[in-house]
């Protein structure tokens, strides 16, 4: 995690996601590379898959804000992006609009790996990539997904968290 989901990184992702504002996710990947370099722990993945959105919330938006995060992180790192490995099942309601009792639940089975995942992901340290993390339901289904497929660590790369609920 690069920081807080507080001003101005709030208004920041609202603008990349709802504002079109694609010129941000350079700025933002720039946060979470800097936020990598920090960490003591620092063994970095050996790819990055950013979170799919479901088909209805990408032709709604028309791009996938983690995966604009994603491109630019990819060519700061050096670690490969993982394009088109995994996928959302379902359209899901957003996590962020639903209570904490109904996160889980809403996003459960939602994500497989495609094909091509499914062989990728085997002994690999995958790094997950996101704009903001609630509760952390979604990402903990996905590396729950990742490590059934073979992963051997998933590190959450995630751009900011929402303050704790």
């Amino acid at each position: 995690m690069a920081t807080d989901y507080v001003a101005p990184v709030d208004q920041l992702i609202l603008a990349l996601k709802f504002g079109h504002r694609l010129a941000i996710a350079p700025l933002l990947a720039r946060l979470l590379h800097d936020a990598m370099l920090q960490r003591q722990d620092a063994s970095l993945p050996d790819i990055l898959i950013p979170v799919p959105l479901g088909q209805q919330r990408l032709r709604e938006r028309g791009f996938n804000q983690a995966l604009e995060i994603a491109r630019p992180l990819s060519r700061a790192t050096g670690i490969a992006l993982g394009i088109r490995l995994l996928e959302r099942t379902r359209d899901t309601a957003m996590q962020a609009q639903l209570p904490l009792k109904e996160r889980h639940r809403n996003i459960r089975h939602a994500f497989v790996p495609t094909i091509k995942g499914e062989q990728v992901f085997r002994n690999r340290h995958i790094g997950l990539v996101d704009d903001v993390c609630t509760s952390g339901n979604t990402l903990n289904e996905i590396a729950g997904v990742l490590k059934r497929y073979g992963a051997t660590r998933v590190t959450n790369l995630i751009v900011a968290r929402t303050p704790a609920q």
